[in-house]
């Protein structure tokens, strides 16, 4: 699966629960695995290509709306 590169007015917490995933944030790429965090400020475009089956976690503030 693929999150496309995207940007929003949420600051974003990510933590992989499990499994294998390749992020771009703000053009720089890194490889996570469980047990990893990363933080998207908001605005900055980032998007995630899965490598290993898993499950992410996000956290947004403010709340998204969109998501309720």
């Amino acid at each position: 699966a693929e999150g496309k590169l995207h940007h929003h007015p949420h600051t974003q917490i990510t933590y992989v629960v499990s499994g294998v995933f390749e992020f771009n944030i703000d053009g720089e790429i890194k490889t996570v695995k469980a047990g990893d965090t990363m933080l998207k400020l908001n605005g900055v475009e980032h998007g995630c290509v899965c490598k290993e089956r898993g499950i992410l976690l996000d956290i947004f503030n403010p709340m998204r709306e969109d998501f309720v």
